[in-house]
């Protein structure tokens, strides 16, 4: 009988004229560029078209990070700064959690030194990229080395990233080694809308998009007070310092851009951009995000939350971030995850990731030779082990799915979810913590 009132209670959500169990917020956080208020307008551009730079013509003339007021294009380029993997070189260990819908869990660690090719150049983080690199050449490279669940001890793999455009063919390469085959082998090249292995989220969610691919809009600004959701049942999360050292932090206490930001509301919130990214078709003909909207804090363009919509127009995955000031060194570039949490929502299917034990490391050039090679793998070398003890144990202390706000943007948002959906989540918010049925 309760799942049955649940049930009424989605498809009252789905169908009916008033929403009984909406999560609306009772004060309006959200503003259209025409609402924004006069300090906002200041910062904002509203042209579409700018000058171009004469060598790089898919970039603005204005050289990058740019200076205020910003169009809707620069606010895109400065967010793809803040890729989920590092845009610097470093140790940390990766702990991702997946759940299906029906409640299965399954923890992984991976360790994952990673070289960031640029930062061997005069640029650092996008900067390199844009102006020390080419089409064709390496910009990452990442030696990834399974050290949990045990029976995938000593799988590791070696990946690199490459500048797209030009005539440069591939954009990763991809070599496996794993000890039950005792061999290396080169895999396919992955398409960028491929899903990670038993993951939610693509390689170009992990890796980042270049931003002239897309023409940019700016729907208006907003408050973020929530982004990933932490569930009553889970009041403590370990932490992991480089040194080993472990620290239980209260999740009640961990805030969307880390300890340092200093931009917060007096009630915590976060002020940001709201962005809409359209893709261009004759860069990336039949993608399979064409639309995705961005909230980005409004002072480093760090994005918190992203939505990616179908051709239809439907939402289809909602990915949420909490942050962290990562690398000193780089300012408020350096920025980037301590947790992050995938939804794909036509399958109700989760992933999280935590970026634990994170360390800024430059690499040697004898480093760079041997630990980012294919060669390097038979030996299985763990060469600077992180431990980690901040994985969900049970699904009950799975995270909570991201709140809708379906009255932000209406005109820009179409969410239509399955009443057997929208009675999960609604399940969900009653009790604070994730729900399952037989």
């Amino acid at each position: 009988m309760a799942y049955l009132a649940i049930l009424l209670c989605g498809l009252l959500l789905a169908f009916g004229p008033t929403p009984l169990c909406a999560d609306s917020a009772t004060t309006k956080t959200w503003r259209l560029v025409s609402e924004m208020t006069e300090a906002e307008r200041a910062l904002f551009d509203p042209r579409i078209e700018t000058p171009r730079d004469p060598q790089q013509p898919n970039l603005p003339a204005e050289r990058y990070p740019f200076e205020p007021p910003y169009t809707a294009e620069e606010m895109g380029y400065r967010a793809m700064e803040f890729s989920h993997s590092p845009r610097w070189s470093c140790n940390l260990i990766d702990v991702t959690g997946a759940l299906t819908a029906q409640g299965n869990l399954r923890t992984s660690k991976m360790y994952s030194p990673i070289f960031y090719v640029p930062n061997a150049t005069d640029h650092y983080g996008l900067a390199g990229e844009l102006y020390g690199t080419r089409p064709g050449d390496p910009t990452r490279k990442i030696t990834g080395q399974n050290i949990f669940p045990p029976e995938d001890l000593g799988n590791q793999m070696v990946l690199v990233q490459y500048r797209a455009g030009g005539d440069a063919a591939a954009r990763w390469d991809m070599y496996a080694y794993s000890p039950a085959l005792r061999r290396v082998r080169r895999q396919p090249p992955p398409r960028r809308g491929d899903k990670l292995a038993q993951g939610a989220e693509s390689f170009d969610d992990i890796f980042g998009r270049d931003p002239w691919e897309f023409s940019w809009q700016l729907l208006g600004a907003d408050t973020l007070h929530q982004t990933v959701r932490f569930p009553n049942t889970r009041p403590l999360v370990t932490l992991a310092e480089p040194d080993g050292t472990l620290r239980e932090a209260p999740t009640n206490q961990i805030r969307m851009m880390g300890e340092g930001y200093p931009f917060y509301a007096a009630d915590g919130g976060v002020a940001c951009w709201v962005v809409e990214a359209r893709v261009r078709d004759e860069w990336l003909p039949n993608y399979y995000a064409p639309r995705i909207i961005y909230w980005l804090d409004q002072h480093y363009f760090y994005p918190l939350r992203i939505e990616q919509y179908d051709r239809d127009g439907n939402l289809i995955f909602v990915e949420t971030r909490l942050a962290k000031l990562h690398n000193q060194a780089m300012g408020d570039k350096g920025y980037g995850i301590l947790f992050n949490h995938y939804w794909d929502v036509t399958l109700d299917y989760m992933r999280y990731s935590v970026h634990d034990a994170h360390e800024t490391r430059q690499w040697t050039a004898q480093d760079r030779d041997v630990f980012f090679n294919p060669g390097v793998l038979p030996r299985v070398w763990f060469f600077a082990p992180l431990k980690s003890q901040s994985e969900v144990v049970t699904p009950e202390q799975y995270f909570l799915r991201p709140l809708l706000e379906r009255e932000k943007f209406p005109a820009s948002r179409k969410i239509a979810l399955s009443p057997e959906l929208e009675a999960k989540i609604h399940a969900q918010e009653t009790a604070g913590h994730l729900v399952f049925q037989e």
